[in-house]
């Protein structure tokens, strides 16, 4: 879940005017990005088989995403989910993590111009590193900065 502050709450409006204006990130590009992204998840050999093991049906995931991303990137507040709790219980560590990011960057910088692609860059990564130490303390490992989680049972 994606708390902002209620000064923030209201100013949710003219946030996304100017992130739109200056990275030229709108919804349509979003979806383009999530649908392109997802696309490659779905045929990677070490993401691929995680996300069919939970995912049956792949339109309401990317309609999930799609809002994710608009949260994220333009503080629509259009999402509504807890991504922590989904992340918890999966077989992953750094390396599932180091993964996405991959494969997220690529699409990202082919599907989206320049800034926007850097937008949603940065962002990915503060993502995946929160992902990342949260995980790893529901495994009951504490990271130190620059320390990445790898499960010993992988």
């Amino acid at each position: 879940m994606i708390i902002v502050p209620k000064t923030e709450i209201s100013r949710r409006p003219e946030i996304t005017k100017r992130t739109e204006a200056e990275t030229g990130i709108d919804e349509l590009m979003i979806e383009r990005l999530v649908r392109a992204f997802y696309s490659r998840i779905g045929a990677d050999p070490i993401l691929g088989p995680i996300f069919a093991s939970r995912i049956t049906s792949w339109e309401p995931h990317l309609q999930q995403m799609c809002a994710f991303w608009s949260s994220v990137a333009l503080m629509t507040g259009r999402y509504h989910g807890q991504p922590m709790q989904k992340h918890l219980p999966l077989p992953i560590d750094a390396r599932h993590f180091d993964r996405w990011l991959t494969l997220f960057e690529a699409t990202a910088k082919e599907v989206c111009p320049g800034k926007a692609a850097d937008h949603f860059v940065e962002r990915a990564r503060r993502i995946a590193e929160s992902l990342e130490l949260g995980v790893a303390g529901a495994n009951g490992v504490i990271l130190g900065r620059g320390v990445r989680f790898i499960a010993t049972s992988q």
